[in-house]
């Protein structure tokens, strides 16, 4: 349904931080009768921004009547699809469509959309960087940047990078990636899903939706939930599947020299394996989907290249921040399920202090035990409350501190570190126990760690 010629269209926008403000701008510039309601309180930021745009709107609670006079509702990742709110309007028959679903309708800019349960922040921003250093005019957008909509109606870009959530996904229609990238599948988030798990995967793979065949998929061709998948589904993209060493069909591999190989129809290269500046088996197939995705784009191989050697990485996602008394300090914040930190301690190769805890999503920690008994000399529990972790990894780990705070756990990894050691901070678990969010739980910890420094 494209509206930008019914100067009436009534479009309600729930939800007032980067996604809905941006819709709501999108919206007004578009001639749109458009209302905000957000029934928590909107940051400083945004309601200023509503208020020069001259936008209406409401925080605190949602007035029902205003709402459901919409002709269609942009609805926050952030709400579940089961909110009262959304089943009243889903009552009434009104369209309830995410803002990367609403942008799309008013731009023909090529989408690379990235997706998959862990690495698509790090994926997202090494493919921006990649496309940008070479000299695309390309826009981050999704989980990461700005908002879509906010862009598409003041800052439009030829490309856009664009991090998706199973959440934004659950909301799109029409929407179309010209290039899919699905990273992996492991169990996150199963409260939206009804606690199933099938439901998680079919809410992953709507990113395949209307793709044609001068589009490109490109995957994991180890993941055994893609791999079933992909055996129900039918699609006209082009596969470019990616995995750890050749295999049939890989499109990007490690061969026998170390080297990286990338194979698209448009561009073939190699690069050595411990050129690449992010370190992890992990970050390999994120620099492996990032690098076909680019080659996509008839950029220079040498451009290509320096730009996967030179990527910063991503805060809070194995980001390193001090060498104290020889000691290595690693944030990994964002780990904020088990998969998550498997990854980490994937990639650690020094003893590891590990900092666990939080609040729990239904964790089974048994998937990264073996991980833990092969690395990890010392367990550091922080959160409210560590009697899960304290009684699973008891028989297993014989240094364990019982913390309740982030002074306390950085206190504890002081004294069971050693030089040569590594401390990772890779929770597991979300953060809303001790802190505001994963960033403000892995910024406190970097300021913690830099005041140790004499």
């Amino acid at each position: 349904m494209d509206s930008t010629s019914n100067s009436k269209h009534r479009l309600v926008v729930l939800g007032a931080g980067e996604s809905g403000t941006g819709a709501a701008i999108l919206a007004k510039d578009k001639g749109m009768d458009v209302f905000l309601s957000d029934s928590g309180t909107i940051s400083p930021k945004y309601r200023k921004i509503l208020e020069e745009e001259n936008i209406p709107f409401e925080e605190g609670s949602h007035s029902m009547d205003k709402i459901l006079s919409a002709d269609e509702v942009v609805k926050s990742p952030g709400i579940p699809l089961d909110a009262p709110v959304i089943l009243a309007v889903r009552g009434k028959n009104i369209p309830v469509i995410s803002e990367i679903e609403f942008a799309g309708r008013y731009t023909d800019s090529k989408m690379v959309c990235i997706t998959g349960s862990n690495g698509k922040t790090t994926t997202t921003m090494l493919i921006h960087h990649i496309l940008t250093e070479a000299g695309l005019d390309a826009g981050l957008a999704g989980n990461v940047g700005n908002s879509l909509a906010w862009q598409v109606a003041r800052n439009p870009h030829a490309v856009y990078v664009v991090e998706l959530s199973s959440f934004q996904l659950d909301n799109m229609y029409d929407f179309k990636a010209n290039v899919a990238v699905l990273l992996n599948i492991t169990p996150d988030h199963l409260d939206r899903y009804d606690y199933k798990m099938q439901n998680y995967v079919n809410a992953k793979f709507r990113i395949l939706q209307n793709m044609t065949h001068k589009d490109v998929f490109i995957f994991w061709q180890d993941d055994p939930v893609i791999t079933e998948q992909l055996k129900h589904i039918v699609t006209e993209a082009s596969l470019l599947p990616f995995s750890e060493h050749q295999e049939e069909g890989s499109a990007a591999y490690i061969d026998a020299e170390n080297e990286l190989v990338l194979n698209t129809p448009a561009t073939s290269m190699t690069m050595p394996r411990a050129d690449l500046a992010l370190n992890g088996l992990h970050n390999v197939y994120n620099s492996m989907a990032a690098g076909l995705s680019a080659c996509l784009f008839d950029l220079r191989k040498d451009d290509i290249r320096k730009a996967l050697s030179d990527f910063c990485g991503v805060e809070h996602r194995l980001e390193f921040i001090a060498d104290i008394d020889g000691v290595r300090w690693i944030n990994d914040s964002k780990a904020t399920n088990v998969n998550s930190c498997w990854y980490a301690l994937e990639a650690m190769d020094r003893p590891t202090v590990l900092i666990l805890g939080g609040k729990d999503k239904g964790n089974d920690y048994s998937e990264i035990l073996p991980l833990v008994k092969e690395r990890v000399t010392a367990i550091v529990a922080m959160g409210k409350d560590n009697a899960k972790i304290m009684e699973f990894f008891g028989p297993y780990v014989s240094r364990m501190a019982d913390t309740h705070s982030l002074a306390e756990a950085v206190e504890a990894c002081r004294k069971f570190a050693n030089e040569g050691d590594t401390v990772l901070l890779s929770p597991c678990c979300a953060s809303f126990d001790l802190f505001k969010s994963y960033e403000d739980r892995g910024r406190q910890f970097k300021e913690a760690v830099r005041a140790l420094i004499h």
